[in-house]
């Protein structure tokens, strides 16, 4: 098994942010039809303008190892960052995912999020890797986040 596998597998069994805490500012369910993968996901924020941070992300995860990794790697990832540095990780691992594997990822800027790299050779998981990061997208806009306003990709 590759260090990638292992950690796919390690953050599916020991999920960074499982778990969904109070004190949120927005929640949303998002739900895979392809594969029935299911994600509620809150989000809070602190700050305003230029200057909002996520300051927590918790969420309830139903799916395979890779939803569930990916999820895992989305905590890790954006838990105190901006929103625009987040969005910006978003935005890579978005067109790392859909890539169809020409585009290996930057580990600088995805972190952990590298080790799901190969999923981009499969495009019915892509998908499954995706509902955090979109779910996440969902969540800050209904927090009242102007995600149009940062600079990475936000659809």
């Amino acid at each position: 098994m590759d260090l990638y596998q292992e950690l796919i597998l390690d953050h599916s069994k020991r999920q960074v942010g499982s778990g969904l805490r109070d004190g949120h500012d927005a929640e949303v369910h998002h739900v895979n039809p392809t594969c029935g993968d299911e994600l509620t996901l809150r989000v809070q924020v602190e700050g305003s303008g230029n200057d909002v941070r996520i300051a927590d992300v918790s969420y309830e995860a139903l799916g395979c190892s890779i939803s569930t990794a990916s999820a895992s790697i989305l905590a890790e990832e954006v838990t105190g960052e901006s929103v625009e540095e987040a969005m910006a990780v978003r935005a890579a691992m978005k067109h790392m995912l859909t890539s169809r594997g020409s585009d290996p990822g930057d580990e600088e800027e995805i972190g952990d999020g590298i080790a799901l790299a190969g999923v981009a050779k499969y495009p019915a998981r892509v998908k499954c890797a995706l509902l955090s990061w979109m779910a996440l997208t969902d969540a800050l806009a209904r927090a009242g986040v102007d995600i149009a306003s940062t600079e990475g990709e936000t659809v």
